[in-house]
């Protein structure tokens, strides 16, 4: 290639590439479509999220839980942590449910009313008020209203 043409090239390419990188990607994830898990109970543990956190738990067995809700964040979070992460303590579990809620005091109520124990609350915390407790299969679950 002659000298001269080398940094139009490369202009020409680094365009092509950022171009590229800007474009919709085919075949992409558009949100979290369900959250599944085993347990020596179902029944059980479909009838504690109803009870403890009022979840609308079908006769099929699970909840849908609409996008659209009043309040709901527009974004859903994906995230890994490191295996050696207490981020999930005291549960031994592999991963933790976040479920957003609109109204923290009265899910805390509920909650206590159920006779639920809650871990760890904070309610000045950047990204809004959380709180976390476990279901009976020991699945930390983290209660999220948004600011």
């Amino acid at each position: 290639m002659k000298a001269f043409l080398r940094p139009v090239f490369a202009i020409a390419f680094a365009l092509a590439c950022q171009a590229a990188a800007m474009a919709e990607p085919i075949g992409r994830v558009t949100g979290i479509g369900g959250v599944f898990v085993k347990s020596k109970d179902p029944k059980a543990l479909a009838n504690w999220y109803r009870d403890a956190l009022g979840l609308d738990v079908a006769a099929w067995g699970g909840a849908a839980l609409p996008y659209d809700a009043p309040g709901h964040p527009p974004k859903i979070s994906w995230m890994a942590f490191p295996q050696t992460s207490d981020h999930m303590a005291p549960s031994t579990r592999e991963f933790m449910v976040n479920f957003a809620v609109d109204d923290m005091d009265a899910i805390i109520i509920r909650l206590r009313a159920s006779n639920v124990a809650i871990l760890k609350r904070d309610d000045d915390n950047a990204f809004g008020r959380f709180a976390w407790v476990q279901d009976p299969d020991g699945t930390l679950v983290e209660l999220w209203q948004p600011k």
